[in-house]
């Protein structure tokens, strides 16, 4: 049903659904995890995905839309989000964030990890520490009584403390039959603002950080979005849906991490 704003509430048969979306988009992040080498070209990990979404009777959500030519997005280092598989190989030291979508039983699941190759920085692997401690914070706020702009706040707050950009021109979002339903969930904000959380609500929650500047741009592909001062960026992504208790976390990252600890070419940070 839909509540005020046009937000469709969704019932717990339906989130039990949507777990199920959330719970194979963190499988299908493990899989390619598995995958990630030196060398291995973007687009392989790419067709590894889709494959994998498919034998599991599932669609790829982003593929098509919007135009968008592939499974995931693949955004390495300045790359912030949107960035498209190709011919580019994975190096030492890369920061690798993979977005990923898939539609199952007519519902979306979005999940997004970053991985740190070996070799990377101790100043990226704070950014990446400081970006997932962040999403947790905004995710404890995804409760009854608290609106969207206290996840924002939180999130802005937790990392500008560490002097990291927040990308304002992207955001998180509601997400349920369509990968993009309202509300639009900012990882900036103040405290007190925004809708309120009602139950039933299932949302994305994503931020994107910046180790340098706030400042985007948007490459020739019209999709691909990177730093304007080519600071590293990190992006971590769960599904989250709205009870009458703790938030209830639909995604998972347990399986990507499992096998980041297994893969010689990455780091668990």
């Amino acid at each position: 049903m839909f509540a005020s704003k046009g937000i469709y509430i969704k019932n717990h048969s339906e989130i039990e659904l949507m777990r199920e979306s959330a719970l194979l988009v963190g499988a299908t992040l493990a899989e390619v995890s598995k995958h990630i080498k030196f060398g291995v070209k973007t687009k392989e990990l790419d067709m590894i995905a889709e494959d994998f979404i498919y034998s599991h009777n599932a669609i790829p959500t982003f593929k098509g839309y919007n135009g968008f030519p592939a499974s995931l997005c693949i955004s390495i280092n300045e790359v912030i989000i949107h960035g498209i598989p190709g011919e580019r190989e994975i190096k030492e030291g890369d920061v690798i964030s993979i977005d990923c979508g898939v539609t199952l039983n007519g519902w979306v699941g979005d999940s997004a990890y970053t991985f740190a190759t070996k070799g990377i920085s101790e100043e990226a692997k704070k950014l990446l520490q400081c970006t997932k401690n962040s999403l947790y914070a905004g995710i404890n706020k995804c409760i009854l009584g608290q609106r969207v702009g206290d996840v924002g706040a939180e999130i802005q707050n937790y990392c500008e403390s560490f002097g990291y950009g927040v990308v304002r021109e992207f955001c998180g979002h509601g997400v349920g039959k369509k990968m993009h339903e309202k509300p639009d969930v900012p990882n900036y904000g103040k405290k007190g603002s925004g809708i309120k959380f009602c139950e039933g609500m299932v949302i994305a929650v994503e931020p994107m950080i910046t180790m340098g500047k706030k400042d985007v741009m948007i490459e020739k592909d019209e999709w691909t979005c990177r730093t304007v001062d080519m600071s590293i960026a990190a992006h971590f992504e769960h599904d989250v849906a709205i009870t009458i208790n703790t938030p209830d976390v639909l995604s998972n990252f347990e399986q990507i991490e499992i096998v980041i600890k297994q893969n010689d070419n990455l780091e668990l940070v």
